[in-house]
């Protein structure tokens, strides 16, 4: 039994690294497609432009985040910047 627990450990130490990559792929693919949604938000005019403030400013926080690999903060950074662009548009 104790051998199992120490192989499943192990286990986990050995694939962190590769959840952590997950992360950071899905950061730096929501950031760009994010920024793309945002420069279309802004082309299209002046509706919506409390919330393209908004979803710079966490956009731009975003970035820092996976900037210090806080990979986690950034996807729900992004996912909330999108859900302002996406509000932008129905105004």
């Amino acid at each position: 039994m104790r051998s199992l627990l120490m192989a499943g450990a192990v286990f986990l130490l050995a694939a962190a690294p590769a959840f952590a990559g997950g992360g950071k792929a899905a950061c730096e693919s929501g950031l760009k497609q994010a920024f793309h949604e945002l420069d279309l938000a802004k082309a299209k005019g002046l509706g919506g432009t409390w919330e393209i403030t908004k979803a710079a400013t966490l956009l731009s926080g975003a970035k820092i985040q996976s900037e210090f690999g806080k990979y986690p903060n950034c996807i729900d950074k992004v996912r909330r910047a999108r859900a302002f662009i996406a509000r932008s548009r129905k105004k």
